[in-house]
């Protein structure tokens, strides 16, 4: 009995990027220089002023107790006024904001709150693993949609309402999407807000990437659209907004009944987040912008270096509207590898890391997801990596199908 798995830990699958992973660290253990684009991990510091404000915080002996794992109140009213700034919905920061630990957390704690055994929720696929394994851990079962907004993924949501026994429960949707980078208007919110309102069915929207788009149009909220809140919560994230995501901090905003459901769950599993740290959030949602601007406009020059450069060296990755992220298509010669073989490739050949489409499943495995997380000399550096590879392909493809088929 002892040696049996745990019952939840046999429904995860292997992980995906271990094998990729594994294989960068003996790379770096042996002294390659690789440049790495796998994770969305922002390589440049918090704004002075936001850590400024922790450490003054954490010298009051008062802020080292226990916090409320609602998120403390000066937090809270901060992420309602960000919202009525920035989307005109106003927020009622009692019953419809709760802070969590990042919007990884929050999603993962909710799932757990209003998930039974074999019900099922609504995905997208690629899509980033928590809006499928949140669900997954706690028993529940997936229904894959499109990732693009539009009336594929409308006509795919009327479909699974129809045929999925029992009836879906949650809708989980990702604009500007992780990893695709996909971006979603206010008409497609309103159909699917209308669809849901009418079927009874929850809407979890992730718009951690809201503030890191290039086209000087921001992305909206699904909060935006009337009657939303009936069914919607939406949660967001300052890792990527304010490079502060070690701090871990985000929140969760819109219904009230999920507000208070995840707020339960939370109030029996932490203490939410050290006070300090909810205190710098609070500078960095009332405190100057200009940094969001910055960090805005870092993404878009590392961007723009990156895809000029993989289409000069013949591989046509489309121009990302939004987020830190390329999603790639793999080149025709090297498709039938599959992301995760095409990756070790990349990692040995070019001496780059990417995260296979796989991980994000596996409607993602004929691209891989590129992290906007190096400086603009290393992208260039990396796209002359890659321009040689992909000039060689054919000897590299010879070798690796030699070192597979000797592996068999």
């Amino acid at each position: 009995m002892i040696d049996q798995e745990f019952h939840r830990i046999k429904r995860l699958p292997p992980y995906v990027f271990a094998e990729v992973n594994a294989m960068k660290a003996r790379a770096r253990a042996a002294g390659e220089d690789i440049i790495d684009f796998g994770m969305g991990n922002p390589d440049q510091p918090t704004p002075a002023h936001i850590v400024d404000k922790l450490c003054e915080a954490a010298r009051n002996p008062r802020a080292h107790r226990y916090s409320t794992s609602k998120g403390i109140p000066g937090l809270r009213r901060a992420q309602a006024a960000y919202y009525e700034r920035r989307f005109g919905v106003q927020l009622d920061p009692e019953t419809e904001v709760i802070a969590t630990l990042g919007s990884k957390e929050g999603l993962a704690n909710l799932a757990s709150a209003i998930t039974s055994p074999g019900d099922v929720i609504l995905s997208p696929n690629p899509s980033y693993p928590i809006h499928a394994f949140g669900f997954i851990i706690v028993g529940g079962s997936i229904r894959s949609l499109p990732a693009e907004p539009g009336p594929e993924f409308l006509a795919a949501l009327d479909r699974a309402v129809r045929h999925s026994v029992p009836k879906p429960v949650a809708l989980v949707i990702n604009y500007p999407s992780n990893p695709t980078a996909y971006v979603a208007d206010l008409d497609f919110y309103g159909q699917v807000v209308d669809f849901c309102r009418h079927h009874g069915i929850w809407i979890l929207s992730d718009i951690a990437y809201s503030e890191i788009y290039f086209d000087d149009n921001p992305p909206p909220s699904i909060l935006q659209i009337p009657g939303a809140r009936e069914v919607a919560i939406e949660f967001t994230s300052m890792s990527k907004t304010y490079n502060m995501p070690g701090w871990r901090i985000g929140f969760a905003c819109g219904n009230r009944k999920l507000v208070a459901a995840l707020a339960r769950v939370k109030s029996y599993l932490d203490y939410g987040a050290f006070t300090p740290v909810q205190v710098a959030a609070t500078a960095a949602l009332n405190g100057p912008q200009d940094c969001v601007e910055e960090i805005r406009q870092l993404y878009k020059e590392r961007r723009d270096v990156l895809i000029e450069g993989l289409q000069g060296a013949g591989w046509n990755v489309p121009s990302p509207p939004a987020t830190m992220f390329c999603w790639a298509p793999i080149p025709p010669a090297f498709v039938h590898l599959g992301s995760v073989e095409f990756s070790k490739l990349l990692l040995t050949e070019a001496k780059v890391a990417v995260a296979p489409g796989l991980g994000f499943g596996e409607h993602g495995d004929s691209h891989v997801r590129i992290g906007l997380v190096e400086n603009k000399h290393r992208v260039r550096q990396a796209v002359r990596n890659i321009k040689m590879f992909l000039s060689n392909y054919d000897k590299v493809l010879e070798d690796s199908e030699k070192k597979r088929a000797s592996a068999t």
